[in-house]
């Protein structure tokens, strides 16, 4: 019998509460949007002005990141101060330098003795095809991103790095649905926090793993209904070839434990079992799927590495459905509400 993970998680169960301040719950994060609604497409800021320790895990075939290979334990920066995650494929990275400005304004950084140099990751997707090409995040989108970011509760759905994010591509982007930007937290009794963030742009369907059902995805021929991509997939037949890196879904957990940096780069792994529970198939071929996380140690207690990392992982799960069931939809790109079934 299959536990409903994500039912339980939605109201006060086992002892926990979950709640959707999403990853502003963790003590010492902010998060800020810009958003272009001009094509559409943006970029998420995840500001940890105090540090944190942070790893990553890279599990799709196609990944476009800027700063990974710091936060590799054998690697020397202790702490990073904020990781972007962006719209506009490889021209989003240009994110980051405008988070770096602004949080050499605030003299935020590591002291160079000759300047503060602020360690920024970011990890972006391919969303070109909705809209504008032209059009995309630059570095002042990432600084008034920045500008924006705030200890309240994250805007969900159409913003920010999610604004242009499409999922069921699977049988070509005519048959696809609306993604977007989600976000879930939990914290349990005795104060240990995890929460995600995450901008769902996958080639794969969206399932719901509490029912097995299709939420969003690849829809029929006539576009009228979900056609679960699981499903083609096992009858076989011929599909449109879906090009690498034209897709990918990209996220952030964090908590308020003490974590090194080995053991916040186990807590990435395990945080990719949400992708893995939620999206069908997941990390595939075509898809850049990037997880950092953070450890503020506000909680400034020992570390259970293996409870955080399955926390992290039904976060993560919650905020990719929370993503998708946000949106609003595009012309051409149906939201999930479009699709639920009537009460």
């Amino acid at each position: 019998m299959r536990l409903p993970i994500l039912v339980l998680l939605a109201g006060t169960s086992l002892g926990a509460q979950s709640v959707q301040r999403g990853l502003t719950a963790v003590e010492g994060l902010k998060v800020g949007h810009f958003t272009l609604t001009t094509r559409p497409t943006g970029c998420t800021v995840i500001l940890a002005e105090q540090g944190a320790v942070a790893g990553v895990d890279v599990r799709g075939a196609a990944p476009g990141t800027r700063e990974t290979d710091l936060l590799n334990p054998v690697n020397l920066a202790p702490v990073v101060h904020a990781i972007v995650l962006a719209g506009g494929s490889a021209y989003g990275l240009d994110v980051a330098t405008g988070v770096m400005r602004y949080l050499e304004e605030h003299d935020i950084g590591f002291d160079m003795r000759v300047a503060r140099v602020p360690i920024v990751p970011a990890a972006i997707l391919f969303d070109l095809g909705v809209g504008d090409a032209k059009i995309r995040p630059d570095a002042d989108c990432g600084y008034k991103a920045a500008a924006a970011a705030t200890t309240g509760p994250v805007a969900e759905g159409d913003v920010g790095a999610g604004a242009g994010a499409t999922v069921g591509k699977l049988f070509g982007s005519n048959r696809a649905m609306k993604g977007g930007l989600g976000s879930a937290s939990i914290t349990l009794p005795d104060g240990l926090t995890v929460s995600a963030i995450v901008a769902v742009n996958a080639v794969g369907d969206v399932i719901d793993p509490s029912t097995g059902r299709v939420v969003a995805g690849v829809r029929t021929a006539a576009g009228t209904a979900l056609a679960d991509a699981r499903v083609l997939i096992r009858e076989g037949g011929t599909r449109p070839k879906a090009r690498a890196g034209e897709n990918t879904t990209i996220g952030v957990v964090a908590t308020n434990a003490q974590l090194t940096k080995a053991q916040a780069t186990k807590v990435a792994q395990m945080a990719h079992d949400g992708l893995a529970r939620t999206i069908s198939p997941s990390h595939t071929m075509s898809d850049g799927d990037v997880i950092f996380a953070l450890a503020t140690g506000a909680r400034g207690a020992d570390a259970d590495v293996t409870t955080i990392g399955a926390l992290a992982a039904d976060m993560m799960a919650e905020a990719v459905l929370r993503a998708v069931r946000q949106s609003k939809g595009l012309p051409n790109y149906p939201a999930a509400r479009d699709f639920a079934p009537k009460r």
